[in-house]
């Protein structure tokens, strides 16, 4: 039985913050998608409040950009939702509306968003919003240096540390461990490890990941030291959260 591949291009994805857009006027989302990528963020747009209430059932963005009036389901009522759920409780969430009284701003507030952007609205204002609430909430997602345990990676200059010891790692296997490294203690499924580490456009076996993961292995671990990725029978894997401590 033929298996389904990713053709690989020669520059991979870059581990980034992954922002989602929830808007319904198209040019405004082509607009923000425009600069949220020229900014260096994954971006993830979604035009109505049920299906963006789904797609946030299977993955969890550093961010979420959320307009207020929405149709399937409202901005307002999206947003309580996901403050009702473990998962999303403290996912970042800017507000944008035309509403600009006191009393709806202190209404979306006080449902969960964290800050409020009123229509129309500067947009190298909204993106310096953007990084400083990414930097507040999720600083190793914007910093040059990641770290867990005795584990050290530099973005900057593409090298890795272990115990002080630099890790000869291929490209691949660095933004494994850079993917990792941001997440410390989240379980990856295979797909989930695709999309971030490959790139949503990219389509190889799933099976790669697990090649890939063997050769990380192999390159940070030497004697009797601890393997810091934990393998999830029926998931995936993850940056053992016990390492990190």
């Amino acid at each position: 039985m033929a298996v389904a591949t990713r053709t690989i291009p020669r520059a991979m994805a870059k581990v980034m913050p992954k922002v989602m857009v929830v808007e319904d006027e198209e040019a405004l989302a082509l607009l923000l998608r425009y600069n949220l990528e020229s900014e260096g963020y994954e971006v993830d747009c979604v035009s109505r409040g049920d299906e963006a209430e789904i797609r946030l059932s299977e993955y969890t963005p550093d961010l979420l950009l959320l307009d207020w009036m929405l149709p399937g389901l409202s901005g307002i009522e999206l947003c309580r939702r996901l403050r009702l759920r473990p998962e999303t409780e403290r996912l970042p969430v800017i507000m944008l509306t035309a509403r600009g009284e006191e009393s709806e701003r202190v209404r979306g507030l006080s449902t969960g968003a964290d800050d409020y952007v009123v229509k129309p609205f500067s947009v190298p204002e909204l993106m310096a919003r953007v990084k400083a609430m990414l930097r507040r909430s999720n600083p190793e997602a914007l910093s040059s240096k990641l770290a867990a345990g005795d584990l050290e990676l530099d973005r900057q200059s593409h090298r890795a540390w272990r115990n002080g010891r630099e890790l000869k790692l291929g490209p691949t296997e660095f933004r494994l461990l850079e993917f990792f490294l941001a997440s410390p203690g989240r379980v990856f499924s295979r797909e989930q490890l695709l999309d971030g580490v490959w790139g949503r456009d990219v389509y190889v076996d799933e099976r790669t990941v697990d090649v890939h993961v063997g050769r990380l292995r192999k390159a940070i671990n030497r004697g009797r030291e601890r393997d810091p990725i934990r393998t999830v029978r029926g998931s995936g894997y993850s940056l053992d959260d016990k390492f990190t401590k």
